[in-house]
């Protein structure tokens, strides 16, 4: 993909969220740390130690800089805020990790501009909102995941969810999830329900407060700000994964409040989990419907899939052995491959 001569620039303007984007990104710059390319990260300071720490990616040998000077650039990978920039780098990568729609994307600026970059989208989901936003045709690189570091261990009675505390930019359904808990926990009194996520962006005291006063009396854990190590440990000790993120939101109204991919839920299947996951945003391009997950329309069916899956332990192993194998497809090796071919 390069040598010692290139240079690439990657922007991206939510360094401070951390969040899934964010670790596509860093994975997008360390595989070109990796191909000898010299990388700068246009960030006000260093962030390299916070990415190792949240995802186990060593950019260390990448530079922060201030100016965004684009025409010193062979390469710039840029994750846009719905805007499209002024590059004069040699290649621009554009990379949609959010489904915009209604930000005026194909006025005349975004056309022209449109004509001499590539685009990448998160997922197909993705890319259906963007290319009608912005009349373009972009190509769908699924995220990476680093899908041998999180592996199956002794598993426990847990359903875990992970996912950020916060509504700011997702509908995540913590409180969906809770109720739903609520409702079978009697007939599946040995199970705990964990929710795990972060709270450095959009989560406020009174909506943790609710979360927390709606599973009074239940099981439920909360794990805050869990590190890489944390997570892999609570992946591999779950049974099923569940997920509302993006429940009761109007895809074509609200696009970007939909779980635009799924990253954790790779993640957990990754570790033999099995996903039992709201059947919408980019959720239905991860999981097969009864052969590697399941996928539902509404809580009552969530519950319902899970009250049948509790029991049938046979089927339980046979489903997270098919979760694990369906993983891989999204491993971060594909993921190198893919975007080594668009440079």
């Amino acid at each position: 993909m390069g040598n010692t001569n290139h240079k690439a620039l990657i922007y991206d303007p939510y360094w401070d969220s951390l969040g899934g984007g964010e670790k596509y990104t860093a994975t997008a710059a360390k595989a070109l740390l990796d191909q000898n390319w010299q990388v700068d990260i246009y960030w006000p300071k260093n962030i390299s130690a916070q990415i190792l720490d949240r995802f186990g990616i060593d950019l260390s040998r990448a530079n922060s800089v201030y100016e965004l000077i684009t025409n010193n650039y062979e390469l710039v990978f840029w994750v846009p805020d719905g805007s499209l920039p002024v590059s004069w780098a040699k290649k621009t990568l554009i990379h949609f990790q959010y489904p915009f729609h209604d930000v005026g994307g194909h006025n005349i600026k975004n056309l022209v501009k449109s004509r001499f970059y590539t685009f990448i989208s998160n997922s197909q989901f993705t890319k259906q909102v963007v290319d009608h936003e912005y009349w373009i045709n972009s190509h769908v690189i699924y995220p990476p995941i680093k899908t041998n570091d999180f592996t199956p261990g002794p598993k426990f009675k847990h359903i875990l969810y992970v996912g950020r505390f916060s509504n700011l930019a997702q509908a995540k359904g913590h409180a969906t999830l809770i109720q739903s808990f609520r409702n079978i926990y009697s007939r599946i009194p040995d199970w705990k329900l964990i929710l795990a996520g972060n709270t450095n962006v959009g989560t406020t005291d009174e909506y943790f407060d609710n979360l927390q006063n709606t599973a009074k009396g239940l099981p439920v854990e909360f794990v805050i700000n869990p590190d890489l190590a944390d997570l892999k440990k609570i992946y591999s000790r779950a049974s099923i994964l569940w997920s509302a993120s993006g429940y009761g939101i109007v895809e074509s109204d609200q696009p970007e409040r939909m779980e635009h991919f799924g990253m954790t839920v790779v993640e957990a299947m990754s570790a033999g989990a099995v996903p039992i996951i709201v059947n919408s945003g980019g959720h239905p391009e991860i999981v097969t419907h009864g052969e590697d997950g399941f996928l539902w329309e509404s809580p009552d069916q969530m519950e319902k899939i899970t009250l049948n899956l509790v029991p049938d332990k046979k089927r339980l192993i046979y489903v997270s052995k098919f979760a694990q194998n369906k993983a891989k497809i999204f491993s971060e090796e594909k993921f190198k491959v893919k975007l080594s071919e668009l440079l």
